[in-house]
């Protein structure tokens, strides 16, 4: 029963995300191409509340289809962590549920945590704390199930 209302909110917050996402207002970092991160801050989905700001990027590697998505997560709900870093892979428009997919992420003050990721529904969640001012650095490393690894980030505005 737990699992399903989380479940159930999870995917109102993503289709929420997306709305918000669409509708235009929403400003666009610039790509590093040296280190394929992208610099995204919390208004690139539009939403000047920091408190209720929402982050969605989404990247192509190697043939898949990425979207990193971080929200803050609600009081007594957080799964390791001030906000809920999120990863979804899909293959010609497919979400791919069949992979491994670990996370990591460079603090504002350089020190680093990496953290395995847990499945909820088609997405991949890893709980962090990134509350405090400045640029994280997130970044991913997914298996396939061919056996290959595969690699993105981007930058988060704290």
């Amino acid at each position: 029963m737990k699992k399903s209302l989380l479940a159930i909110t999870f995917a109102g917050t993503v289709a929420l995300a997306g709305v918000s996402h669409a509708s235009g207002d929403h400003g666009h970092g610039h790509d590093d191409a040296s280190s394929g991160m992208s610099q995204h801050g919390n208004k690139s989905m539009g939403m000047s509340n920091k408190s209720n700001a929402m982050f969605l990027e989404k990247r192509s590697v190697d043939g898949y289809d990425v979207s990193i998505h971080v929200m803050k997560a609600k009081p007594g709900k957080e799964m390791g962590g001030s906000h809920d870093f999120m990863v979804k892979v899909e293959q010609a428009g497919k979400v791919l549920t069949d992979v491994a997919i670990n996370t990591k992420v460079v603090h504002p003050n350089g020190k680093s945590e990496s953290k395995k990721t847990m499945k909820m529904g088609s997405w991949y969640m890893a709980g962090y704390d990134l509350g405090h001012k400045g640029k994280h650095q997130l970044m991913i490393l997914f298996k396939t199930a061919d056996g290959k690894k595969h690699k993105a980030g981007v930058f988060y505005d704290g």
